[in-house]
């Protein structure tokens, strides 16, 4: 199965998000992260939709998104040039000699420690997908004791200039 984020510009009204959230459920279609923000423009927001299946379903989901009236924009970045980031908080075990350790991989990985106590360490780290699937691989070993992700929030990449 395929990763797919879509960018999905919707008018920014009661009932919406409930409409496109109903129609990935029922046609039994995963969400696997959902993110969404008013844009510049009153009354618009922005729904970064993350989720797997292969392309004939997305295809079908695509079409119905744009049946439904408050939606203006429908993308899927799968063959799109695009910036993605998400952010996220891991709280790990941090006791004595560990806490070195942890440190260097928050150096490497570019992250922040927000939040110590004796015995734990809470980091911030923002990244694409792959790159925060990277840090809670490597901080697995440490005992991860909580875990909060936003979601993926994208964005098409602009044109180069020859």
């Amino acid at each position: 199965m395929q990763r797919h984020v879509l960018s999905v510009l919707v008018e920014n009204e009661p009932g919406v998000l409930s409409r496109v959230v109903g129609l990935f459920s029922g046609r039994g279609f995963n969400i696997d992260s959902l993110n969404v923000a008013p844009t510049l423009e009153d009354g618009v927001s922005h729904m970064t939709i993350t989720t797997y299946g292969d392309s004939m379903i997305l295809e079908q989901i695509m079409k119905h998104l744009h049946k439904i009236v408050s939606v203006i924009k429908v993308m899927d970045f799968a063959d799109t040039p695009a910036v993605e980031r998400e952010m996220m908080f891991v709280k790990v075990q941090a006791e004595g000699p560990m806490r070195g350790e942890i440190l260097r991989t928050v150096e490497i990985f570019r992250c922040k420690v927000v939040d110590v106590s004796c015995n734990e360490m809470t980091i911030e780290a923002t990244g694409d997908y792959g790159k925060l699937e990277a840090i809670i691989s490597l901080l697995q070993r440490f005992g991860i004791k909580e875990l909060a992700r936003t979601g993926s929030v994208a964005m098409r990449r602009s044109k180069k200039v020859d």
